[in-house]
């Protein structure tokens, strides 16, 4: 039979050409690294290596041990810019900054969360929260684990406060709360019930998203404030200036602007007139209600308006008054953002409250998206804001009495603001409120620290490993530079310190709480 030779040949060709295209066989093995995100963590991430043969059970996957996270060099604070909704980046830094101003700071992992949902719907996520608060954790007891008593016991009515501040899922309903505890400030000392102090602290819950007018309303005959500026003394035959007066300073147009006069507070006191109370030794000031017969009928002239005003038209006219949109719109302001804002965004925060029918919600979430919010300085916390993001970090719930006292120290003790102008921003932080944060510190830590001589702390724990679980204690704040560098070195000064076989876990232990102490008291930590 005759040989087909062209056959043949291309058979050959194509055996020859499968030989030389044989694939190797490659393992796919799954490694771990860890990637620096930016902002303060250290993430462990998987990824696929590939192998020209299979690796022994001893290969290592990684990812060794955690490098520290790199440290911030945050930009220079932005010019105040013109209104509009931020555009930058939105991350975890920016998230923390939100909790921060517009609650008590974030729980473990509370920042991520809510940095994923972008930044419209993560400001609407607090400033529209659906039905009642819900406390998460255990109820606040004294260091007995007695229940407090807030009605009742001094100074258990800051700690029933500190703790929803703590454990509510509403945050920014407890910051609008102290905001306006600050605004309209009104204090135990000149209540005869701590319930109506805790009762007017719920209005502000109630009103906080809603209408100013309607919020001016009710602070006008709430039972805490006609007590504490005279309201219920206030008479068609003996009228008191002291809530009028304060009412336009204060509260709605501010003092020095040309809003108002010495005769418009006098008129107004006659509009405010009709309030009164009952006392008694038991229940001190209740009943509070309107008597027509004490109130002046007669016709008073406001910012040169005349008509027989009342007490809600005595809210109305200085609602109504030409600058009082400018400073409330100013006030609010400087709750959340440390400069002024610029014309362009107060005017436009301006015609968003006039249009919005003078509603809080639609001005703050304003507030929250603007560009000076993410880009302008930082503010200091203040001292309850402190300590509840401390508790928070930690997440600890309200155990001792201590806090009371503790704040004290700090500068701000709840439901007692040092005069009816409310607290002082501009000095919460002096060579005495500072050592008193150290203080808060040592106590907050109490229970997340460790024993030096128990024998149980690990001997061979590296300067990296201690600082990272040192940050890992506080939720991973995010520390500049010149901190983080003065704490390797602070850790790395011990660790040469450290000779004899006796000290190894002892000092480290001391290492770690002195660690942890230095974070929290910190700049980045004391800051917003």
């Amino acid at each position: 039979m005759p040989i087909d030779h062209t056959t043949a040949a291309r058979a050959a060709g194509h055996a020859h050409h499968k030989h030389k295209h044989k694939k190797k066989r490659v393992w796919r093995d799954k490694h771990f690294r860890w990637v620096d995100n930016g902002d303060g963590t250290v993430t462990k991430r998987a990824y696929w290596a590939r192998h020209p043969q299979r690796p022994p059970a001893s290969h290592k996957r990684g990812p060794g041990l955690r490098p520290l996270p790199k440290p911030q060099h945050p930009p220079a604070p932005a010019s105040p810019a013109k209104f509009g909704v931020y555009s930058g980046p939105f991350g975890r830094l920016q998230a923390t900054r939100l909790l921060n101003r517009a609650g008590f700071g974030p729980a473990p992992g509370q920042a991520e969360a809510l940095a994923a949902k972008g930044l419209r719907a993560a400001v609407h996520s607090l400033t529209r929260p659906s039905g009642s608060a819900v406390l998460s954790g255990p109820a606040p007891v004294d260091a007995d684990g007695v229940a407090i008593a807030p009605a009742d016991a001094y100074g258990h009515d800051h700690l029933w406060w500190l703790d929803r501040m703590v454990r509510s899922n509403q945050p920014l309903v407890e910051r609008m709360a102290l905001v306006l505890h600050d605004w309209f400030a009104t204090s135990n000392d000149g209540v005869s019930q701590q319930q109506q102090m805790i009762d007017q602290s719920d209005l502000f819950r109630r009103s906080c998203f809603g209408s100013f007018l309607d919020l001016l309303k009710g602070v006008t005959v709430d039972p805490a404030m006609l007590q504490w500026l005279d309201g219920a003394e206030n008479t068609r035959r003996s009228p008191n200036e002291n809530y009028s007066r304060e009412m336009m300073e204060l509260f709605t147009l501010g003092a020095d602007r040309g809003a108002y006069t010495e005769d418009d507070i006098r008129e107004q006191a006659r509009a405010l007139t009709g309030w009164r109370n009952s006392y008694s030794d038991e229940l001190g000031a209740y009943n509070f209600r309107y008597d027509p017969n004490r109130h002046d009928s007669g016709n008073k002239t406001v910012f040169g308006r005349t008509g027989a005003w009342g007490w809600e038209d005595a809210c109305r006219l200085c609602v109504e008054n030409p600058h009082h949109a400018s400073y409330f719109i100013g006030k609010l302001w400087s709750y959340f953002v440390p400069t002024p804002p610029s014309a362009s965004t107060l005017a436009s925060l301006t015609g968003i409250y006039k249009s919005g029918a003078y509603a809080i919600r639609p001005v703050l979430e304003s507030i929250l998206m603007h560009p000076d919010f993410y880009r302008g300085e930082p503010m200091v916390k203040p001292p309850v804001v402190y300590l509840a993001g401390l508790l928070r970090s930690l997440g600890r719930g309200i155990d001792t009495e201590d806090w009371i006292w503790l704040s004290q120290q700090m500068g701000q003790q709840l439901f007692y603001p040092p005069n009816v102008a409310g607290w002082d921003d501009t000095r919460w932080l002096d060579t005495s409120t500072l050592r008193a944060r150290w203080n808060v510190v040592t106590y907050a830590l109490d229970g997340h620290d460790f024993d030096a001589w128990d024998d149980t702390y690990a001997t061979v724990e590296t300067v990296n490993e201690a600082l990272n679980s040192a940050l890992g204690a506080w939720g991973w704040p995010a520390l500049r530079a010149e901190q983080q560098n003065e704490l390797i070195s602070f850790a790395n000064r011990v660790a040469s310190r450290i000779v004899a076989d006796w000290q190894q876990g002892p000092y480290r232990a001391l290492r770690q709480n002195a660690l942890r102490q230095l974070i929290a008291v910190s700049p980045d930590m004391q800051l917003q």
